[in-house]
């Protein structure tokens, strides 16, 4: 059996909320918390994607995703490297014993799991070019 070294988190990427009345929870997380949409996010708020707001010094966020059928469940999502990412591709493949996917959002990649008790989580890499250049070069 060999022995993998687990691959390297470099943070806590953001984190799912679950909100009735996006507006009406933007303006209380901007009011309360001081955190505000990053604009450079804000295409993925639509068609049920999140609103991704932020702290000014871009250490924080939130997704914001307007939830009123679904029971609430909050997603960590991790940030990590593009070398590292796809560590945890390989390393979650055999841990899980099943294929993790790639998921393109554009300006990020990302693979979604679940712990055994069904929570949900994320790691994600914001170096796209990277990211899609070793997955396309693979096949």
């Amino acid at each position: 059996m060999c022995v993998m070294m687990i691959p390297n988190l470099k943070s806590i990427d953001h984190i799912h909320i679950a909100v009735i009345d996006r507006s009406v929870s933007e303006k209380w997380y901007e009011r309360v918390l001081g955190l505000k949409r990053i604009e450079s996010l804000v295409f993925w708020s639509t068609n049920g994607g999140p609103l991704t707001i932020g702290n000014e010094s871009n250490s924080v966020h939130l997704a914001l995703f307007e939830n009123t059928k679904k029971k609430i469940s909050s997603t960590i999502a991790f940030d990590t490297s593009a070398q590292e990412f796809l560590g945890w591709h390989v390393h979650l493949s055999d841990e899980l014993e099943q294929q993790v996917k790639f998921v393109d959002h554009d300006v990020s990649w990302s693979m979604y799991f679940t712990d055994p008790d069904g929570n949900p989580f994320e790691i994600t890499c914001y170096e796209y070019d990277q990211v899609k250049q070793a997955i396309y070069s693979s096949r």
